[in-house]
């Protein structure tokens, strides 16, 4: 039977130093496993953690907890204005598109 591993504790230096190595280096998890020991779970839970996701390069590694949370926060109010206004948005796309479709009787104007 296999023995049990003994969990690893990272400081929060370590864990920034470690996110900033590796997306500097263009690392992927299992990169980051063979030179930090850290497994992908849990590098993968970092960058989310962090706000560093792919596609999103360069936000969030290094900065204070109280401007990452800050930077957490508009994101996330941001977030919620613009789900509050698409529905209106697409609607009066979707009048436009109609008024215009069936405004000639059926036929479609010629541009």
């Amino acid at each position: 039977m296999a023995k049990p591993r003994s969990r690893k504790r990272y400081t929060d230096a370590q864990r920034a130093k470690i996110l900033t190595a590796a997306q500097r280096d263009h690392l992927t998890a299992a990169q980051v496993k063979r030179r930090f020991e850290v497994v992908p779970v849990t590098y993968y839970s970092w960058r989310k953690k962090s706000g560093v996701a792919a596609g999103r390069r360069g936000t969030a590694i290094g900065l204070p907890g109280d401007r990452r949370d800050l930077s957490t926060q508009v994101r996330g109010e941001v977030r919620t204005r613009v789900r509050q206004i698409l529905p209106e948005i697409v609607r009066g796309e979707v009048d436009s598109y109609l008024n215009a479709l069936f405004a000639t009787g059926g036929r479609r104007q010629r541009v």
